[in-house]
């Protein structure tokens, strides 16, 4: 504001600046301007949620790489071989992948999927959660293959289906070696029956041990290191159709080659993507 007097009488006067500064924001405009703010975050919200989720399974990509890599030393220093196995029924943690493969790595971090970091003993669930911990404080979210394993020949009814070894295997993109898991290892068949709702924790071994990666935990899908050292993403009912071990048959009852039909699918898996 400024003074100046014309004819002997004052006069007063605002600036441009004075007058930009008393005119403010009226209601209206201010509950236009929050309405636009909650429209734009209802936008970017859902948005950015989407990002960090495949932020995530890049990440669990990128540690079931780390593990192939590590996995293919290991058989490399071993003419070739996997390890004996036995975790699952012994329960002796010396057996368990993540001991048996202890001098390949130092960061325990790899030992987790970014989407299941809580173990169940400490409140975390299927699907997103991680194995353990066990008495010896081991942990992790990804489960073994134990087709591969280099069991004795006879030393079991199956013992025919174990690999054993890294050479010489046809369809080795078809060959699971670590995956997303809730347990440490799965013996899969292909007789093997979804599980029968979304997280649910209930028979997972014997018959049905592919319950055990049957995990929406990546959108309907699962991350999958392969023999041949590839990842990529596994739709859940595209677990069926891997070739688990050499006698698997990968057009079973759960296949469309084996005339599987989408009512037989439990309803929280009816609509995913047949094969």
């Amino acid at each position: 504001m400024f003074t100046f007097e014309w004819k002997g009488i004052k006069m007063s006067r605002l600036t441009n600046r004075n007058r930009l500064f008393n005119k403010g924001f009226t209601l209206i405009e201010l509950l236009v301007v929050i309405a636009i703010i909650a429209l734009l975050m209802s936008i970017l919200m859902p948005a950015l949620s989407r990002v960090k989720t495949s932020a995530k399974a890049v990440a669990c990509q990128s540690n079931l790489h780390q593990w192939a890599v590590i996995w293919n030393m290991f058989a490399q220093d071993y003419d070739g071989h996997f390890h004996g196995g036995e975790g699952g029924e012994s329960q002796n943690t010396d057996n368990r992948w993540p001991t048996v493969l202890r001098d390949y790595y130092k960061d325990d971090e790899i030992r987790l999927c970014p989407m299941a970091k809580k173990p169940r003993s400490e409140g975390g669930h299927n699907p997103l959660c991680a194995w353990g911990k066990f008495d010896d404080g081991m942990f992790a979210s990804y489960g073994f293959n134990e087709w591969l394993c280099n069991r004795p020949v006879g030393s079991d009814a199956e013992s025919d289906n174990y690999w054993r070894e890294m050479y010489g295997i046809p369809q080795s993109n078809k060959v699971p070696i670590f995956l997303d898991c809730y347990w440490y290892d799965v013996w899969i068949h292909s007789v093997d029956s979804p599980p029968p709702t979304d997280g649910s924790e209930t028979g997972m071994s014997g018959s049905n041990e592919i319950r055990r990666v049957c995990l929406n935990r990546h959108n309907e899908a699962v991350n999958c290191a392969f023999l041949d050292w590839s990842v990529r993403k596994v739709d859940l009912k595209e677990l069926w159709t891997l070739k688990w071990h050499k006698n698997y048959d990968t057009s079973g009852d759960w296949t469309l080659a084996g005339g599987v039909t989408e009512e037989q699918w439990p309803d929280w898996m009816q609509g995913m993507k047949a094969y």
